[in-house]
Formats: structure tokens, C-alpha cells, sequence
């Protein structure tokens, strides 16, 4: 856990910024968010993937969605039903508009 300074200035744990790739000197954003604050790394700062890690992982979200696919029914056909729709538009009408 960090500590605020005297100067308003917190500690990043070194986990997170090894993680991350955070050096310092490196600007980070501070967003309310809600009850809580977000640290938020600007893009530039962000670590971009290479094509291959792209690819790897979009094959494995693939084979996440087929996995969970493979075992898919459609659902089925609703009951049938003891009013029709224009009923429902009538229902609590005296008659009167």
C-alpha cells in the first residue's frame, strides 16, 4: 500500500510499473472514478503488441468463442400464447379514449 506525501505525491509499487513498463519521468492520468481513483497509462506509453502477439491472441479468442459455441442449441420455440397482440393494446381500456 502507498502513502500520500506531504506534497500530494504517491509511490507507484514497483510490481506495477515493472507490469506496466513505467520508468521514471513517465506521465501517467489520474480520472475520478466514481468512489475510487483510475490511474491511466497515456497510449504512447502503452506497450504495443507485435503482429505475432496480435495474432496469437486473437486465435485464442477465437478458439474461446468456438469452445463455447460447440456446445450452443437454439432456444426454443416460445409456447403458444392465450392472447393475441392487439389484446394487449386493449387491456385496462373501457372503451373510452
Amino acid at each position: 500500500m502507498s502513502k500520500i506525501t506531504s506534497k500530494l505525491q504517491v509511490t507507484l509499487p514497483k510490481a506495477l510499473a515493472e507490469r506496466y513498463g513505467l520508468k521514471p519521468g513517465d506521465e501517467i492520468q489520474f480520472e475520478p472514478a466514481s468512489d475510487s481513483i483510475r490511474i491511466v497509462i497515456p497510449m504512447r506509453r502503452r506497450r504495443q503488441l507485435s503482429v505475432e502477439e496480435r495474432l496469437r491472441l486473437f486465435d485464442a479468442a477465437t478458439a474461446r468463442i468456438e469452445e463455447a459455441q460447440k456446445d450452443w442449441q437454439p432456444a426454443e420455440p416460445p409456447a403458444k400464447r392465450r392472447f393475441r397482440r392487439e389484446e394487449l393494446y386493449q387491456r385496462g381500456y373501457s372503451g373510452r379514449h
